[in-house]
């Protein structure tokens, strides 16, 4: 799949195909591409737990009132942060959304589904994926993507809007 038609088709999947497991070649390819997101100086602050027990998927519900999906999903990804990676943590959330994105991205040209599930700034959440999966304190849990495959057809829905395009200043909208 070619990468605009991957960004332009990608949906947010919230049923999956549980008995079909995410291989775990797939599995590095999706680390890999999340791996490869550009960061603030570099620094990669990033950890991921990749969950694919059953009994682990579904305690998440548990923890965090939005992941029904997991229920479903045959593999679950916790993008985490770490501020002892970096200069300044003002830029770890930036570095991990581009990490997420490149994942979900990559989830989608390989033929799989995925859903972003915020964690971050949210302690409750935090500290109760912290508790579930063994995460370190000075480890914030940034998100979770439930991943698998999916009967849910992935298109592409008009969400272009020139009105929100401004050029060269405020008051200027594209093709005035």
């Amino acid at each position: 799949m070619e990468t605009l038609e991957a960004i332009l088709t990608r949906r947010s999947v919230r049923r999956f195909i549980q008995d079909k497991s995410v291989p775990a070649d797939i599995v590095e390819k999706l680390l890999e591409a999340g791996m490869n997101a550009p960061s603030a100086r570099n620094e990669q602050p990033w950890h991921f737990v990749v969950v694919d027990q059953r009994e682990l998927l579904d305690k998440i519900p548990t923890v965090h009132p939005y992941s029904k999906m997991c229920l479903e999903a045959p593999l679950a990804i916790i993008c985490c942060m770490d501020a002892s990676t970096a200069m300044d943590d003002k830029f770890l959330a930036q570095d991990l959304g581009a990490a997420v994105q490149n994942i979900m991205l990559a989830a989608r040209a390989l033929g799989l589904g995925s859903v972003w599930l915020g964690v971050y700034p949210n302690e409750k959440l935090m500290n109760g994926l912290r508790e579930l999966f063994g995460i370190p304190k000075q480890i914030m849990p940034f998100n979770i993507i439930p991943v698998g495959y999916t009967d849910m057809e992935q298109t592409s829905q008009p969400r272009y809007k020139k009105d929100r395009i401004h050029k060269n200043q405020w008051s200027v909208k594209l093709g005035d």
